[in-house]
């Protein structure tokens, strides 16, 4: 057992409370790790509305960076002082992982958002008390975090961790939807519903993948210019009027590929609007309603050949896309960093009211 500071979410919709904790020494196969950076995402955000069942206090935070402090029996992937990514976890056993398909695996749900081990347990205390941990194997808004080999990325030991935290979930998913889920093609074009970290990070799969046109709909200013910098090629203040007609005053054919990372539903439904013969949306954004329905036209659909299909972590398979992804930054083909703020790990609240109104996008909390 070892001493740490976490952001606890003490009930449902409160503010995060920075209090001492105790974290368990790893099991077989789990790894302990000083986080030393962990971004903020929104599917954080709609966990801690109490929404998804969660039991409180808890602590959340799944895009984690840092250094590995001590390793359980078994574990060969990583060492001790070695930096590492923390990501999504998976059980490498179903169907899915085996066909190299983690972000589908069967037992998502319960290794990722059930905030507790297999066996019910948790391994962080506070004040004496088991919190809910676990949140997506990580549950990294601690000072010490513990992940599985399956959710960890080794790096490289000059790596910048608060830079790349982000790719834990956030861009790997914005970045991967495009490219991986959609596989979207030269010259198609693609429609971005919500500019946030994830919605910008699909705007820079789409210039990797070569789609044009490049069009994001997003209501604050800010990140439209930042869109607009990286690489949109037209942004939409759905402020201004209908959506949809506007996209089909750019595009009058329709859009080949829509991606929504708002969870937006009136948006979403307007998006199957804009959808070109053989068009396809994908689902990123996570609705604050677990209910949350979407209306197809059946006959509309079928005579269009149209798709929806959801999206979860831009279908990586993080040992190979992290790296990837990584590369096209170093080679200046991914510049997430334009949209990365980062704040000392006390400030989380302040951190997020700043995410919330915009005068920040992606934020980074700090060690």
């Amino acid at each position: 057992m070892t001493d740490a500071i976490a952001a606890v979410m003490p009930a449902a919709n409160s503010a995060f409370s920075i209090e001492p904790i105790t974290v368990d020494a790893p099991q077989s196969g789990e790894i302990l790790i000083d986080i030393k950076a962990v971004g903020i995402c929104h599917t954080d955000l709609v966990m801690v509305s109490g929404a998804f069942g969660t039991a409180f206090p808890a602590v959340f935070g799944h895009e984690g960076a840092g250094v590995v402090a001590a390793i359980g029996a078994g574990v060969t992937k990583v060492a001790v002082g070695d930096k590492v990514l923390l990501t999504f976890n998976s059980c490498g056993a179903c169907v899915r992982c085996k066909d190299d398909d983690p972000s589908y695996c069967e037992q998502f749900a319960a290794l990722n958002m059930a905030c507790v081990r297999g066996d019910g347990s948790s391994r962080l205390h506070g004040h004496g008390k088991a919190l809910s941990d676990n949140f997506f194997g990580q549950s990294s808004f601690a000072s010490k975090a513990i992940a599985q080999e399956r959710n960890v990325v080794k790096l490289a030991q000059d790596a910048d961790l608060a830079l790349l935290a982000p790719l834990g979930c956030g861009v790997q998913t914005g970045v991967g939807a495009v490219t991986r889920s959609l596989e979207a093609k030269p010259g198609q074009s693609l429609v971005v519903i919500g500019g946030g970290s994830v919605g910008l990070s699909a705007v820079l799969g789409g210039r990797l993948a070569g789609c044009s046109p490049i069009i994001l709909i997003e209501p604050q200013q800010d990140r439209r210019t930042i869109a607009s910098e990286i690489g949109a090629d037209h942004v939409i203040d759905p402020g201004a009027g209908d959506i949809v007609a506007a996209v089909r005053a750019l595009l009058p054919r329709g859009v080949d590929l829509v991606v929504d990372t708002s969870g937006h539903m009136p948006s979403v439904t307007a998006s199957l609007g804009m959808l070109a013969n053989k068009g396809r949306l994908g689902l990123v954004g996570l609705p604050g309603a677990f209910d949350a329905a979407l209306p197809v036209p059946v006959i509309q659909w079928i005579t269009s050949g149209g798709t929806v299909r959801g999206i979860v972590e831009g279908d990586s398979d993080p040992d190979q896309f992290v790296p990837e992804l990584i590369e096209h930054h170093h080679a200046g083909r991914l510049p997430f960093d334009r949209f990365v703020r980062t704040y000392p790990f006390d400030k989380i609240n302040e951190a997020i009211a700043d995410a919330h109104s915009g005068k920040a996008i992606k934020v980074v909390l700090t060690f």
